[in-house]
């Protein structure tokens, strides 16, 4: 942002409270140690004070006053979460493309709805419905029947398949695919017969998808992620899972066919859910972590096969003292040898005597 934008208007957008220097222009966003002079920084809480202080960024976003702080204090009530409304809503590029570019392939009966924007080398598929603002990257591929809702964002090179139906105000990241057959075979005479995948995928509104996600439709009926849940890179959702709202799904993630996840689920990376589970609201289960039972609300989970975290790190900590229990172990049989021949040498002398 050469020009920037007079702070005085960045606060009235969030409601702060400002101390410092009315006229001065912010020019860009930054980390306390990379911001440069122009820059607005986010300082989160007196454990990053330090850094704040040797920060050259012009302005800070502060949960309070800091009086040793240089430069404008932005005083907001959440500092986090302001940080990032003010970054949506001056820092962030639109796109290049508004309107419809050339070489986009249009089936039959397309809707369009206001002010969308279309990449080059598009592909929308027959009865295929886009609502207003959404804005589709180049390289997309939307199949027959599909719905995009409002203000929807599809990067590049994303490929949705027939039948699937996006919520308002989704980001799906580029690569990502949305309706691929679900993975199912029966077996007869030695052989793997295809089992027809004849579902879609539903996404709800507010939901984010990051890089290369796979979520495979359905055998019947839906694939369904639900409002708000945020899915990071590299992350697998066979068929006819469904994922709760407002759930965390991290990077490299694997749940299989048939599971359900409750709201305000969150996994972390490299975890595998195996089919048909159940796993309650509000469960965490750990960064590779591996899931073979239903899990209740609320649930701690780790380990591999996974149990409850406070049992999990209990053993995890007498799984690291089982070296020096095993000195104790060797020293306490030799000892108890000892004995065992001291007695055995006693009744041997006491027979010997008598």
């Amino acid at each position: 942002m050469p020009d920037g934008y007079p702070v005085n208007e960045l606060v009235r957008a969030i409601d702060a409270e400002l101390h410092g220097p009315a006229e001065l222009r912010i020019t860009g966003v930054n980390s306390l140690e990379q911001a440069v002079p122009g820059d607005l920084a986010l300082l989160s809480g007196h454990r990053l004070l330090d850094q704040a202080l040797q920060s050259k960024a012009s302005a800070f976003i502060v949960p309070q006053y800091f009086p040793d702080l240089h430069g404008a204090q932005l005083v907001s009530a959440h500092p986090q979460y302001d940080f990032v409304r003010l970054i949506q809503q001056f820092f962030t590029k639109t796109p290049s493309f508004p309107g419809i570019a050339e070489h986009v392939v249009k089936g039959s009966n397309v809707s369009l709805g206001q002010d969308v924007s279309i990449g080059p080398f598009v592909t929308i598929g027959d009865h295929a419905t886009l609502g207003n603002r959404v804005t589709v990257y180049p390289g997309v591929f939307l199949g027959d029947g599909v719905t995009i809702g409002d203000d929807t964002v599809l990067h590049p090179n994303v490929s949705i398949q027939d039948g699937c139906r996006i919520g308002a105000r989704v980001i799906i990241n580029a690569g990502t695919v949305i309706g691929s057959e679900g993975f199912g075979y029966v077996q007869h005479e030695g052989r793997h017969h295809k089992i027809p995948q004849r579902g879609i995928v539903v996404i709800e509104d507010d939901v984010e998808i990051g890089a290369n996600v796979t979520i495979d439709r359905a055998t019947f009926g839906a694939t369904h992620v639900r409002q708000g849940t945020k899915i990071d890179n590299l992350v697998q959702i066979a068929h006819n899972v469904t994922v709760g709202e407002h759930g965390i799904i991290v990077a490299q993630v694997g749940i299989a066919g048939s599971t359900t996840l409750g709201k305000g689920v969150m996994i972390g990376g490299q975890a595998g859910l195996i089919d048909h589970l159940t796993i309650g609201d509000q469960a965490m289960i750990a960064a590779g972590a591996g899931i073979e039972k239903d899990v209740e609300p609320g649930a701690r989970m780790s380990g591999r096969p996974a149990k409850q975290s406070t049992v999990f790190f209990r053993s995890h900590v007498l799984v690291q003292q089982l070296p020096e229990l095993k000195k104790q172990v060797s020293k306490l049989e030799k000892r108890l040898a000892a004995i065992e021949n001291k007695q055995s040498e006693t009744r041997e002398t006491k027979k010997a005597t008598s």
